[in-house]
């Protein structure tokens, strides 16, 4: 780095500092770093994209006058800004700012302090949302069905429908983060000027720990109180974050008063999250929460099938049906074990077996050892209670069988492929309604009593063996 543009940066620097107020030339200007200058163009390096949206908002007018006066007509200013999450990490903006030529007045305008209360027009922003999750590869089944309903109404009516927030729970790799950014996508296919923003409730901490450091909490919220539609993952790492919970809560009091959409994501429900302030837990409930379940075998290999073609591989149905059977857990298992039965294929010139599938499968993901069945299922949940699987089929209403038999009901509806009438008639002579009852019953319990929690993942465990 020559010591030319350093100099010419500080004579910016000193026309700056005559024209704004200490503290705003302190944290805004002061951390600027003059990276180089080239070909008429100026590149200053800042701390994050927050910070550029800042500067570009609020002192754009002052950079120009300085930039005139020290540089000349024509100079250009870009960006390189250090990401937060790796400050190792560079992003270049391209040009953001048109060449300078302004007339420079006698008495430059002073810049002032923006009002917290005020809101401001931003510029476009980088709304983060990965094009490639979109509504027309997120495959449904009735694991998702209401989330992916709600999600589409939401894309199409942002902030004017019943589901604001929209909270989405479920375990990890079942799908939330796709979903979540698909319904980013679509509205911003259909209002590319709606400000849509994507982020994780970490960056958000990042962020506001920033600007607590800095002094410009006013501005961080100001900033995302502009937005149109909030996307959040993983809300329940603010977990225990009074102080950035508090802030979140104005900034979402804010954003629904106003009709703006808030999507939000978790690894349990609302009434499950612990370390959160009460008045932000009751907002969670004001609208839809829905819950993505693990992916059925259909939605399974609906995924794979989607998976291949997308990548033009050429995979039997035989191979397809083999790993939608032995990965059962998420999503993110079974795009894994399709990129390495790519890379064995490729490297090796192999065709894609059933016995390169077992040898791919046996090291990416643990293989069941037995099939589980229905008979297996009645065998070892009476087992766990100490019960006869003879009173399964008892017509009897003693709250112990008739959990025992809706615990059955519900992991045979999880774990084996029978209709529901074909479940029904195997676990006390009972309809397809009376299944879906259990099954609802078993989820909604699951969810509220850590007793029961427990005992149904113990039992999935002795399945298992």
């Amino acid at each position: 780095m020559s010591s030319d543009h350093v100099s010419l940066w500080d004579r910016c620097l000193t026309i700056i500092k005559d024209n704004v107020p200490e503290a705003i030339y302190t944290n805004w200007f002061a951390p600027i770093v003059p990276y180089s200058f080239e070909n008429n163009v100026l590149i200053i390096q800042v701390p994050t994209h927050f910070f550029y949206e800042y500067l570009e908002l609020n002192f754009r007018k002052i950079l120009q006058l300085a930039l005139f006066r020290v540089f000349g007509k024509g100079i250009q200013l870009k960006y390189k800004i250090m990401m937060v999450s790796d400050p190792k990490t560079e992003v270049d903006i391209e040009t953001v700012t048109k060449p300078v030529s302004v007339e420079v007045k006698k008495t430059a305008p002073a810049v002032q302090i923006p009002d917290p209360f005020k809101r401001h027009v931003y510029e476009e922003l980088d709304s983060q949302l990965n094009p490639n999750y979109n509504f027309d590869n997120y495959c449904q089944s009735p694991s998702n069905q209401l989330a992916r309903t709600a999600g589409m109404t939401i894309a199409d009516k942002p902030g004017k429908n019943a589901f604001n927030p929209f909270f989405l729970f479920g375990e990890s790799g079942v799908g939330k983060t796709h979903l979540v950014q698909a319904i980013g996508v679509r509205i911003k296919e259909q209002n590319p000027q709606a400000r849509v923003l994507y982020i994780s409730s970490h960056l958000f901490q990042v962020q506001y720990t920033n600007a607590v450091r800095s002094n410009t909490v006013n501005d961080f919220i100001n900033f995302y109180q502009s937005i149109d539609v909030l996307l959040i993952d993983d809300i329940q790492e603010l977990a225990s974050k009074i102080q950035t919970q508090n802030t979140f809560f104005h900034i979402f009091n804010h954003l629904h008063q106003n009709n703006k959409q808030l999507v939000l994501t978790s690894d349990r429900p609302p009434v499950s999250l612990e370390g959160m302030v009460p008045r932000l837990l009751t907002r969670f409930k004001w609208g839809l929460t829905a819950k993505v379940e693990r992916p059925d075998y259909e939605l399974r290999k609906n995924i794979l099938l989607n998976k291949v073609h997308h990548d033009g591989l050429a995979i039997s149905d035989e191979v397809i049906e083999y790993i939608s059977r032995n990965i059962t857990d998420n999503v993110r298992d079974l795009e894994g074990v399709i990129v390495s039965l790519m890379a064995h294929s490729t490297i090796f010139n192999r065709d894609i077996t059933i016995e390169l599938a077992e040898r791919v499968l046996s090291t990416c993901v643990r293989i069941e050892k037995k099939q589980i069945t229905i008979d297996s299922i009645k065998q070892t949940v009476c087992e766990f209670y100490d019960m006869d699987p003879k009173l399964l089929q008892a017509k009897t209403r003693k709250r112990e069988i008739v959990q025992a038999r809706q615990i059955s009901m519900y992991l045979a509806k999880k774990y084996t492929d029978n209709s529901l009438s074909f479940i029904g008639s195997a676990i006390g002579k009972k309809d397809h309604a009376t299944v879906l009852h259990a099954c609802k019953t078993i989820t909604d319990q699951i969810e509220t009593d850590k007793t029961l929690r427990a005992n149904v993942a113990e039992i999935e465990q002795l399945l298992r063996k």
